[in-house]
């Protein structure tokens, strides 16, 4: 699994981002595994819905899986625990899906949420292949 690939995850914006793709791309090249703007994260697309004709996206791998010396829940596993949803806030970080209902357009995935547990809010998306192996993600209200 490639994974020498950059997710870079833009700064969320209000309003729509347009932008005129800079490298030709297929529905399927964000297959994969892609390491996220300062390698904290890694986070592997794939195909979902009924028809396979989505794409989701879940975290794989952090770099810190637990909480860090001085939190109150220290070396323990990091759980979603800024989700306004109290029910959720015990799931666990690892494994998360990250990113789901990505559609192709023929120039980028759009059509897409985001959901950024560091804040616990979701937000609408789409992601753009701008070089072989860098995709730019961006989130925005």
């Amino acid at each position: 699994m490639n994974t020498k690939r950059l997710l870079t995850i833009g700064a969320f914006v209000f309003g729509f981002a347009f932008i005129s793709p800079a490298h030709a791309a297929s529905a399927d090249d964000v297959l994969g595994a892609w390491v996220t703007q300062g390698g904290k994260s890694r986070v592997t697309i794939f195909k979902c819905g009924k028809a396979k004709d989505k794409f989701c996206g879940r975290i794989t791998w952090l770099s810190e899986p637990n909480y860090p010396a001085g939190d109150a829940e220290a070396g323990k596993a990091k759980l979603d625990r800024n989700n306004p949803d109290a029910s959720k806030r015990t799931r666990p970080v690892m494994g998360m899906n990250l990113v789901w209902g990505f559609k192709w357009d023929g120039e980028k995935w759009s059509g897409g949420k985001i959901y950024n547990p560091n804040d616990g809010k979701t937000y609408s998306c789409f992601m753009e292949l701008v070089g072989p192996k860098k995709l730019k993600v961006r989130g925005y209200v």
